[in-house]
């Protein structure tokens, strides 16, 4: 992720496209007004295929979620949570305990903040830039040497909080851009072959990390424009990074992939499997960007990743790694309140158990150029001037963290609700959370706890407030059964035991 211009639309476009469908429809019941009455509904019927033909020629097939969202914001399925505590799915997935550091700052360390990720436990934290911020590439006499001690000093933060380095392979080198620029293509191919296969040795190799990830750049499709097609064709450029991969002698375990582009596209996986493929390349994992205010749109995008590997064989074996995660591309208002948490909260519980790896982007924020604490960026944390202190978001992290044990089924999620249930010992834990964009949406949510057996249980509820409110129950049977009051945008931690 990066300064400018990102991902289409924006909600402008958005209001412009509405309007123009409230303008286009008014037109239409003009001139229905003018038949006779008899024909009138007939008309319509016979019109509104005509009308949503018009709507996707306008609109574009990429932006029928916006017109869904639309004309279904006044409908949706509430939910109606049941707990089957009976029904152990096996040790929790926590797609969650991954962090990212965008180029916000070339001097960025996690020193003044150790304390505060060690608590969000990450397993992974990516990084990029880490040629053209570190000073890693250098030419002497016509000869590459390499320099990782810039490099090393923030790798080593990161064994520090616990986590293990994600290392984007990115930017090129000045030294070996063929233009001079860190979105170029190098000169000389060997030269990007030798960079790679340098840091991997130099990381899996002389330094012994077990398990670091390698990633082939960071949105392509953005910083450089790479293609999969053409003079710079990102096929190239991963094809040469895997040879030098290929290179490396007497390493631990490590994965390598790619492409890390700013939303999921067809071509790019088709592309890439079919070229990794034909070359005999490794790539263990497919990673993508995420920025999508629509929580449904995740799960649409791993659906779509899941067909197209079934239609190729060999890809099913590749790791899913959604390498950049938030509410928007742009800064946004939400990251600052509880809209970007009850998002973070909806998004991984829905996730939880269809990928492998999801990056919250990002752990500090950068530095508004006004001088204001507070400017919607994508920091867990404020920027250090502020005190990095910590946001919505990072709380929600931290509570999410909190579900320990073999996660359970729960059915009955709605369209605002969702919830994830663990068995924690005799406990049963569970985090609710009701996601609603427009922050309107308040619903009493009916919530059953099944697989019970009689006596009396008491139900801790925590808000995200950090109110907590206790209640006794005494069942006869296998079943309690209550409700909870959410709130739009809030989160909540339930914790029922028996007595």
């Amino acid at each position: 992720m990066g300064e400018g211009v990102r991902n289409w639309p924006t909600a402008l476009g958005k209001y412009l496209r509405i309007s123009w469908l409230f303008h286009y429809t008014g037109e239409m019941n003009t001139f229905i007004g003018r038949q006779r009455s008899a024909n009138r509904w007939r008309l319509i019927l016979q019109l509104l295929p005509l009308l949503i033909v018009a709507v996707v020629a306008v609109v574009g097939a990429s932006q029928l979620r916006v017109v869904r969202d639309f004309l279904t914001s006044a409908g949706g399925e509430p939910a109606n949570l049941e707990v089957d505590t009976q029904a152990n799915l096996g040790p929790l997935p926590k797609p969650w305990l991954n962090l990212a550091q965008g180029g916000e700052m070339s001097d960025w360390t996690l020193a003044p903040i150790q304390g505060k990720v060690v608590a969000l436990q990450p397993e992974y934290i990516r990084i990029d830039h880490i040629y053209s911020f570190y000073d890693v590439v250098q030419r002497e006499n016509g000869q590459l040497s390499f320099n990782f001690t810039k490099l090393d000093a923030l790798v080593d933060e990161i064994l520090a909080v616990g986590a293990k380095p994600y290392l984007s392979l990115s930017y090129m080198p000045t030294t070996i851009s063929a233009d001079g620029s860190i979105t170029g293509a190098p000169a000389n191919w060997t030269d990007w072959q030798e960079t790679v296969r340098a840091t991997i040795q130099h990381y899996s190799g002389t330094k012994k990390i077990n398990d670091v990830v390698y990633e082939v750049w960071n949105e392509p499709d953005l910083f450089g424009d790479w293609k999969t097609y053409g003079d710079k064709n990102y096929l190239t450029l991963y094809g040469w990074a895997a040879k030098g991969a290929a290179q490396t002698t007497s390493t631990r375990p490590f994965k390598f992939g790619g492409p890390a582009t700013t939303a999921l596209y067809a071509n790019w996986f088709q592309k890439l499997y079919e070229y990794t493929q034909a070359n005999n390349l490794r790539i263990d994992f497919f990673s993508w960007h995420g920025y999508h205010r629509d929580v449904d749109q995740y799960i649409e995008d791993v659906a779509q990743i899941r067909k197209w590997q079934g239609e190729s064989p060999g890809s099913e074996n590749w790791e899913l790694h959604l390498t950049e995660f938030g509410l928007d591309s742009e800064n946004n208002p939400g990251y600052d309140n509880s809209l970007g948490a009850a998002h973070t909260a909806a998004t991984m519980i829905e996730l939880a158990d269809k990928v492998h790896r999801v990056f919250i982007f990002e752990i500090e924020d950068g530095k508004d150029p006004q001088g204001t604490a507070s400017w919607g960026r994508w920091g867990l944390l404020t920027h250090r001037d502020f005190g990095n202190q910590p946001k919505p978001r990072y709380n929600i992290v931290r509570q999410l963290n909190r579900l320990q044990g073999d996660q359970l089924r729960v059915i009955g999620n709605g369209s605002w609700v969702k919830a994830l249930a663990v068995k924690n010992g005799v406990n049963v834990e569970m985090v609710v959370v009701n996601y609603d964009p427009r922050g309107t949406h308040s619903e009493e949510v009916p919530l059953t706890f099944q697989g019970l057996t009689s006596g009396k249980y008491v139900l801790e509820v925590t808000e995200s407030s950090g109110i907590t409110r206790k209640t006794e129950f005494e069942i006869d049977g296998v079943e309690l059964s209550t409700s909870l009051i959410t709130l739009p945008n809030r989160h909540y931690y339930l914790k029922l035991t028996e007595l």
